[in-house]
């Protein structure tokens, strides 16, 4: 039975910055071979050259989630370096914030197409690998908003529960093979997801409650690391973190 983060290989979506990042970080600093995705080339590249300076082992690939060959690559890039696949960490994700009555359509079929599809093409790249080595750990990421429903993040929240709902029917079909599952939801955490937040107003409002109650992300990267250094036995199937003084 195998335990620890040492020598596995783990791809991460949204290496570029914010929660990836971190993750990617922490775990190669504790021995793991990461696989960088993310659309921003140069940031991923530069991380990934930083680590491997360090004598740690990372590659960077560039990579829209949103294009499931482009997600495909990434796993089998992986794959084809290091041998395997040991954990896929579905990470990236958008959230423009407005309410409904704003009808920012657009912003909601990119929503969809990360949040939700991102996840699936993570999921369809990484299965067949791990059905085939009867092992393998899928980590997807949801959020506070996966639980509970806020006015002006309703498009958020659903995709949110989605990859709840995703994640929890994946644990059940891929017990076969040895999969373990985790989905991870966090609550305020220092990122640039607040970027995305095209109305103004929202985003002052985002930004201010923020500023008070985040956590750094090395605290997700930590959530992470404690899933798969777990032994191949425990399956730790859902983290709700929140900062201390979050009340929602």
């Amino acid at each position: 039975m195998s335990q620890g983060i040492e020598n596995k290989v783990v791809v991460i979506t949204g290496a570029s910055s914010g929660l990836g990042e971190a993750t990617a970080r922490h775990l190669a600093e504790r021995g793991a071979s990461v696989v960088l995705g993310a659309r921003r080339s140069d940031r991923i590249a530069k991380l990934a050259e930083e680590l491997s300076a360090k004598g740690y082992k990372a590659k960077a690939v560039q990579t829209d989630v949103t294009d499931q060959l482009q997600v495909k690559t990434l796993v089998d890039t992986a794959v084809n370096t290091f041998g395997r696949i040991d954990v896929m960490l579905n990470n990236a994700g958008l959230m423009p914030l407005a309410p409904l009555e704003r009808l920012k359509v657009d912003e909601w079929d990119c929503m969809i197409d990360v949040n939700i599809k991102g996840v699936l093409y993570g999921i369809a790249a990484a299965l067949p690998h791990m059905k085939a080595q009867k092992s393998g750990h899928i980590i997807n990421v949801s959020s506070v908003y996966g639980h509970v429903v806020d006015p002006g993040a309703t498009v958020y929240c659903a995709t949110k529960f989605a990859v709840r709902a995703l994640s929890e029917g994946l644990r059940k079909e891929v017990k076969p093979y040895n999969i373990r599952t985790t989905i991870i939801s966090p609550g305020a955490v220092s990122t640039e997801l607040l970027e995305h937040i095209s109305e103004k107003d929202i985003q002052a409002g985002a930004k201010e409650f923020v500023s008070k109650v985040a956590i750094s992300a090395d605290t997700f990267a930590r959530t992470v690391a404690f899933a798969v250094n777990e032994p191949d036995d425990v399956d730790i199937n859902e983290i709700l973190f929140r900062p201390t003084a979050q009340l929602v």
